[in-house]
């Protein structure tokens, strides 16, 4: 593993497991590379052995089971134990902690028997790579397209996946965003409570059916992010974890489980876990970069940001790798550089710009929307898509955010439906017909990194509903009880039986069906080929057109969005693209259309 030097510095190995670090002339107190800091996990030696290391600083005596065996394992200090055995690829192994159950490693990457099998060993040597040409994918250019993969095709696998890449990219998408695949419970979810993060969910093909989609992506001009989950673990897997080591702490809390100890006693083991997954990924799977969720559930108050660390190390193991936050605190620090303090991620998620579109759009009210609905909010969010920049939320009682006008457009990825925003709806309902153009026009042809949820470039009818495949009876009745106590008090729901989320036909009935509404992809592949043409132009001269009417300028063309139910009329200019007809020089309801003004050249 590479050393972690610090910028601007020298480092220098000297006897004694330590880095002796130098600034200018300056000679730095050395610094030790604690056990944890090596490889973690098994690792194959490439002469028929492999190396097995663990931290379980709370069993008194650890074994490797390898092969029939029980291993006596090294102390290696501060709780760290490592042995080298004879094993490759494929081999089944797990830890018996204290003459108890076998438990897998925490750092396993392939769990073919579920969260309480035996760890498989994975040499990422014997994947296939046809790839060696790829590039990447610059952020400016980046047009990503989030897919469940499990529901994405009949298959239901990474493999399954592969002969629609092609139709994404003579779309116009650059980069697929995978849902989490990290072995989760059962056969099937949303991936959001998975466990072992390093590992790949086998009912999706496992590790390497991931490495042949991703080669496969790059091969038709694709790159492939992975949504990960770093702020917490399905309950399935609390107590195989603890049972290693202080995983998590009670001195946060989140809405989904145990908050992972970053910053307690025992939490540099842990911070290690993450980042040596996360770099795993990037580099063994050529990943172009990983997506982040919900970063203000990763409770970190240490001098050295966890975040900070991940990005750095994740380039590390993959230049031109990125780094996308969700985020919900409208900071801007999450994406300024770290030499300015920042945590120096790539881009994050605007959920501001989601919420001032679809209000417009649908007239939704009820929680978060109730701060949105106004013109001005969307015209507020189309140079930045921060409505809330240091204002008062009413929603939260309190001011939120802060300005984001310093940062490059391109770090801000907008969308006008993904995976929470249909399916955390009680029905998992996809935006109306009636509006799906317009939110298109709108999210394309802003300047922001834009997000297309699968299925919505033709109008998938088919509902991306929540379900899970929970194999602990009180996380299923908890699961089940918690989904329709959350809609009860909801009036667009009451009378309505919410979907049974470990039910099979709600899985079932969130696959694509892939019907299409016509002439709507080719909106889509329209909006997208102008989309290049107004690269680099920021959205200026916002204006508001009638009551429900929005005109901005980007370059030479005017942008004109209709969210009112009369039509409007157009400003002078030749209309290059319009989502509908347009009719004697009005644009109808619900519609968006271009103009190109010679008078702006």
């Amino acid at each position: 593993m590479a050393n972690h030097h610090g910028r601007g510095g020298s480092a220098h190995r000297v006897p004694g497991g330590v880095v002796e670090r130098r600034v200018g002339s300056v000679r730095r107190v050395p610094v030790e590379i604690l056990p944890w800091e090596r490889p973690l996990g098994a690792h194959p030696l490439g002469d028929g052995r492999a190396r097995f290391r663990v931290w379980a600083p709370r069993a008194e005596d650890v074994r490797l089971r390898l092969r029939g065996e029980e291993l006596a394992l090294e102390d290696e200090g501060h709780g760290v134990l490592g042995v080298t055995a004879p094993a490759g690829h494929g081999d089944d192994y797990a830890y018996v902690l204290d003459g108890g159950d076998a438990l897998p490693d925490p750092c396993s990457r392939w769990q073919p028997e579920g969260l309480r099998g035996p760890s498989r060993m994975v040499d990422p040597a014997r994947f296939t790579w046809t790839d060696a040409g790829w590039r990447g994918v610059p952020l400016a250019e980046l047009v990503l397209y989030e897919l469940h993969v499990g529901t994405f095709s009949e298959e239901g696998t990474f493999g399954g996946a592969i002969p629609h890449l092609r139709a994404l990219r003579e779309l116009g998408v650059t980069a697929i965003e995978l849902m989490p695949v990290a072995a989760m419970p059962g056969e099937r979810g949303w991936g959001y409570d998975g466990v072992y993060h390093w590992a790949v969910h086998e009912p999706y093909g496992g590790p390497e059916g991931l490495a042949a989609l991703v080669d496969a992506a790059h091969a038709e001009g694709l790159g492939v992010f992975l949504d990960v989950v770093y702020n917490h673990v399905g309950a399935s897997g609390d107590q195989a974890l603890t049972a290693f080591g202080p995983y998590f702490t009670d001195r946060y809390a989140t809405p989904w489980g145990e908050a992972i100890n970053f910053d307690g006693e025992g939490s540099e083991p842990v911070r290690e876990w993450v980042l040596q997954g996360a770099e795993g990924l990037v580099r063994d799977y050529h990943l172009d970069g990983l997506r982040l969720d919900a970063i203000h559930a990763i409770y970190d108050s240490g001098a050295r940001p966890l975040l900070q660390e991940l990005g750095r190390r994740v380039r590390q193991a993959r230049p031109g790798a990125l780094v996308i936050a969700e985020s919900g605190l409208n900071d801007p620090m999450v994406i300024r550089p770290a030499e300015v303090g920042g945590l120096g991620l790539d881009a994050a998620w605007a959920d501001d710009f989601h919420h001032a579109l679809r209000t417009l759009l649908t007239d939704e009210r009820e929680g978060y929307y109730a701060e949105f609905g106004d013109i001005a909010d969307l015209g507020k969010a189309l140079p930045r898509p921060h409505v809330h920049d240091g204002t008062f939320s009413t929603f939260r009682e309190r001011r939120h955010g802060a300005s984001a006008d310093d940062r490059p457009v391109e770090q801000f990825v907008v969308f006008a439906q993904n995976h929470d925003q249909v399916g955390n709806r009680a029905f998992g309902d996809r935006l109306p017909p009636a509006t799906r153009r317009l939110a298109a026009f709108a999210t394309l042809l802003s300047p922001f990194t834009p997000m297309l949820f699968m299925g919505e470039e033709y109008g998938e009818p088919n509902p991306f509903l929540f379900f899970a495949d929970h194999i602990d009876e009180e996380i299923v009745v908890a699961t089940r009880e918690g989904r329709r106590r959350e809609f009860a008090s909801f009036a667009a729901f009451a009378g309505e039986e919410v979907p049974d989320p470990m039910a099979l036909e709600t899985f079932e009935r969130s696959k694509l069906s892939r019907e299409e509404e016509p002439g709507l992809r080719e909106l889509y592949r329209r909006l997208l080929t102008l989309r290049r043409e107004l690269r680099g132009h920021e959205v200026e001269d916002i204006a508001a057109h009638g009551a429900r009417g929005l005109v901005a300028r980007r370059g030479a063309h005017t942008l004109v969005m209709n969210f009112g139910d009369r039509p409007l009329d157009l400003p002078e200019g030749e209309v290059v693209l319009s989502t509908h007809a347009v009719d004697g020089g009005a644009l109808p309801s619900l519609a968006g259309a271009v103009l190109y003004s010679w008078r702006q050249v």
